[in-house]
């Protein structure tokens, strides 16, 4: 996925935590809205992470065809 669509997933899971925090109703829904809320750190986390994936990826591709490359220069 793309780095944004984890930020507008964060952000979701905040204000939706600062509206039960305000203006819910249900016994424990401070608590509930804290629990929200503490979901933003880790979806931006796993986005974090997906994208260090991907580099490392992009970088294993990249230097084996650096290494596929020189090997086929030594065979001319």
């Amino acid at each position: 996925m793309k780095p944004h669509f984890y930020f507008i997933a964060a952000t979701l899971s905040i204000l939706l935590s600062i509206y039960i925090f305000i203006f819910g109703t249900g016994a424990n829904h401070e608590l509930i809205a804290i629990f929200i809320g503490l979901w933003a750190p880790t979806i931006i986390a796993v986005g974090i992470f997906n994208t260090l994936l991907g580099i490392l990826d992009e970088m294993c591709c990249a230097h084996k065809r650096i290494e596929d490359g020189q090997a086929c220069n030594h065979h001319h």
